[in-house]
C-alpha cells in the first residue's frame, strides 16, 4: 500500500468525523477554527503523494475546497462528508501496476 493511498484513509476517516453533525462542528468551534488548517496541511500532503504515485487527486482536491469553506455550516457538512467518501473510495481501489494500464 502507498503512503498515499494510507493518507488517503486517514484524511478521509478525519473527514468523515468532521462530518458527524455535533461533534464535528464542536472539533471546528473547539479548536477556534484550527481544525480546518490542519486538514489543509494534510490534504496537500496526500495531494502531493497522491500526484507523485499517478494515483487520483480528486479527493485531496476536494479536501482542499472544504478545509476552506468548511466554515459555512451546511456546506462544511455536506463538503467534509463527500471528501471523505471520495477520499476513502479512492483508497480502497485497487492500483494497477505500472505498464498495465489499460488504454481503450
Amino acid at each position: 500500500m502507498t503512503s498515499s493511498r494510507i493518507m488517503k484513509w486517514i484524511s478521509g476517516s478525519m473527514e468523515i468525523i468532521l462530518a458527524i453533525p455535533l461533534l464535528g462542528a464542536a472539533i471546528v468551534i473547539g479548536s477556534f477554527y484550527s481544525a480546518l488548517g490542519i486538514m489543509l496541511i494534510i490534504h496537500i500532503v496526500t495531494l502531493i503523494l497522491s500526484k507523485s504515485n499517478n494515483e487520483p487527486i480528486y479527493g485531496s482536491v476536494l479536501g482542499i475546497v472544504t478545509s476552506l469553506l468548511a466554515w459555512i455550516p451546511f456546506v462544511g457538512w455536506v463538503l467534509h462528508l463527500l471528501t471523505g467518501i471520495f477520499l476513502m473510495v479512492t483508497a480502497a481501489k485497487k492500483s494497477t501496476p505500472a505498464g498495465h494500464q489499460f488504454h481503450g
